[in-house]
């Protein structure tokens, strides 16, 4: 295929910029056949960790200095309980559970209070540190997973950094049991709060996001695998979350009460399209 055809199959969807680390441009350029959009330039797999040393990367920090901040870890605290009754009202016997991508460890913590046999996977080393202090080991990587079969699996905003799809989803179908429960949080460029903030939408966080999903890119990327979907939720605070940062992005300040429209606005818009700022999807393995 000559590179004018492709140009044409695969237009660029949007451009946007690393608020939080380069401030570099990325182009988001959309596959049509898989309803994805892929952030271009691709980092290296050595250059990519350079985009995550920020304070503002919360996740890795547990950093409470900002409004936004504190805003984040109520909501987060708020979740984990949450998440954890979506696990056990469609796997009610506390077995493994393993957590990729899992921060400082905080879900883990939940899981393990409740009777959970955890482990994690992490590869940012200052938050596998975070983790520890509160009594959470996390690894690297899978490496040492290799002969184990967990009951569950989850990735809680995680999908979207792991940097070979294909080979990420052939790993979760080695590492999940038959009948196993799998779940994956990522955001939904299709929702109202990402078609009003475009190219600020705080959850296209280029580069760290290498690819931004819909529903329908969700559905095609798992046929043919042994998982099937059997339910998604809505994340229904990550709204009012990405709309706060989106509205910092955008106009430079801290606009919360228009943030908190929008991010309503979002939720009550996708009651009818189902098109959520945030949707968890859930998966068995039939194999």
């Amino acid at each position: 295929m000559n590179s004018s055809k492709e140009k044409k199959s695969n237009p660029i969807y949007i451009t946007c910029k690393d608020h939080t680390v380069s401030g570099e441009e990325f182009k988001l350029i959309l596959d049509l056949e898989m309803d994805l959009l892929i952030t271009t330039p691709k980092p290296s797999i050595e250059a990519l960790p350079s985009y995550y040393k920020s304070e503002e990367y919360i996740s890795h920090t547990d950093s409470k200095n900002s409004f936004t901040d504190k805003i984040y870890h109520s909501v987060k605290k708020r979740m984990l309980s949450k998440k954890l009754s979506w696990i056990e009202s469609n796997f009610p016997e506390q077995g493994k559970l393993l957590d990729i991508g899992a921060g400082t460890g905080e879900f883990l913590l939940t899981a393990k209070n409740n009777g959970w046999k955890v482990k994690g996977i992490e590869p940012d080393e200052n938050a596998r540190k975070l983790a520890k202090q509160k009594g959470i080991k996390l690894l690297p990587d899978s490496s040492k997973f290799k002969a184990e079969k967990f009951d569950v699996i989850t990735m809680w905003h995680v999908f979207e950094h792991v940097y070979d799809l294909k080979n990420q989803i052939i790993e979760l179908e080695q590492l999940l049991k038959k009948d196993g429960l799998l779940i994956i949080a990522v955001p939904n460029f299709k929702s109202y709060d990402a078609l009003y903030y475009k190219e600020h939408w705080a959850a296209f966080d280029v580069p760290r996001h290498l690819w931004h999903f819909s529903r329908k890119s969700f559905e095609k990327l798992f046929s043919g695998t042994t998982f099937s979907q059997f339910d998604e939720k809505p994340l229904l605070y990550d709204s009012f979350y990405v709309s706060l940062l989106s509205e910092k992005y955008m106009t430079k300040k801290s606009n919360f009460l228009k943030a908190f429209l929008i991010g309503l606005k979002s939720n009550l818009k996708a009651k009818k399209s189902s098109e959520y700022s945030s949707i968890a999807y859930f998966f068995r393995k039939s194999s």
